[in-house]
């Protein structure tokens, strides 16, 4: 039997409820305490879910936590996290770590100084479809990828968040801090560390409408660029196009596409568990199907009305299973997958590319990353209830 870890949570907002149903599956960690800025917030949440609230002084000073877990706004992720750190706590964060390189830096340093264990959002590429994939390529069943094609496009966070400023707010703003973690990491597991980036930008429009929630109506003002179209060139020399947008009301690509030297294969949705991945070897041959849901983190779990971005209708949704995989790390002395060098990298592809984007100056990446492992059924089946 795994060690329990408790862990309390710091941000009480709309992606906490994902992370309380991660209970259900995971047997090694148990949110116990929460605490948010705004008080009346944390006390909703404790009520609840029926935990105890705190402050963030005195969450951060409880000698009984040892994981804290920051869900708050981009902005306040490296504020949060580096007081964790300092307070002596393990430290898993949303996605991303933080908002510019230079203190991302800073809290992968911090944390190894410590010796403690940093981890950050996204787990998704943990899942069946993106494990599946790697499984594949690695069996080096299309052969050298050499180019590839990744969109994520959708009309915007303010179709399905009721305070959506954040996501157009002038630096942490934006489809590439919001969206980018998610593909650009289920690049870097599939394909290595990148290289270098080129890119271009457009603002669709300049104030957005909230669709849901007791502002419904009410307009906002835009602050960012709304579109990026960049080019990726990785290590292993494949160049991948990627278009993030919040400018687009519906379109019919693939969310990734790879074309290797001996043969096509499409990831399926990276902001998912799930999904089916194909495969085509031959010009005219009907694409071949590789089903992941009796996979235990590609299993359908999920049945919403949501109109959330990761609360498709019907799909797998194992978020947590990130903190779950680092916390068997932590008590087996082991790298975590969802680890500081990897969001750090995936970071400075994310600011690369808005610079590039902004400037239109091809910029080189300045750190890299080991390829994390494959996860193993064996490892995933010591972490799930």
């Amino acid at each position: 039997m795994s060690k329990i870890y408790k862990v309390g949570l710091i941000g009480c907002g709309h992606i906490a409820e994902t992370y309380f149903r991660a209970h259900k599956y995971f047997n090694n960690f148990k949110i116990i305490k929460c605490a948010d800025i705004k008080e009346k917030a944390a006390k909703k949440c404790a009520s609840t879910y029926k935990i105890k609230s705190l402050s963030v002084k005195e969450i951060l000073n409880d000698d009984e936590i040892d994981i804290i877990l920051n869900l708050t706004i981009p902005k306040a992720h490296y504020e949060v996290s580096k007081k964790a750190l300092l307070h002596n706590k393990h430290v898993y964060t949303e996605k991303p770590m933080a908002i510019n390189l230079k203190d991302g830096k800073e809290l992968v340093k911090l944390a190894k100084k410590k010796r403690l264990y940093i981890g950050n959002a996204p787990d998704t590429f943990l899942g069946g479809g993106n494990q599946k994939s790697k499984e594949l390529l690695e069996n080096n069943l299309i052969g050298k990828i050499n180019l590839g094609n990744m969109i994520f496009a959708f009309p915007g966070v303010q179709s399905y968040h009721p305070n959506p400023e954040p996501w157009f707010a002038k630096k942490e703003g934006g489809p590439v801090i919001d969206m980018g973690p998610y593909y650009l990491t289920a690049l870097v597991n599939l394909l290595g560390p990148a290289k270098e980036v080129s890119g271009s930008i457009m603002k669709g429009v300049k104030k957005r409408v909230i669709g849901i929630g007791p502002r419904k109506g009410k307009k906002i003002k835009v602050h960012c660029p709304t579109t990026y179209l960049a080019t990726i060139v990785f290590e292993n020399k494949s160049i991948i196009r990627l278009t993030l947008s919040f400018d687009v009301i519906a379109h019919g690509r693939n969310h990734i596409e790879l074309y290797g030297s001996n043969g096509s294969m499409i990831v399926p949705d990276p902001n998912m568990f799930g999904g089916s991945v194909y495969t085509c070897k031959k010009l005219g041959e009907k694409w071949k199907e590789y089903k992941t849901g009796k996979m235990p983190l590609g299993k359908i779990n999920i049945r919403t009305k949501s109109l959330r971005a990761n609360e498709a209708p019907i799909n797998a949704n194992y978020r947590g299973v990130g903190l779950a995989e680092m916390a068997y790390c932590i008590e087996n002395k082991k790298i975590h997958r969802c680890n500081g060098e990897l969001s750090l990298h995936v970071l400075d592809i994310i600011q690369s590319t808005m610079k590039a984007s902004r400037t239109g100056i091809k910029q080189k990446i300045k750190t890299t990353c080991k390829i994390p492992k494959r996860f193993t059924l064996k490892e995933i089946k010591k972490i799930l209830k």
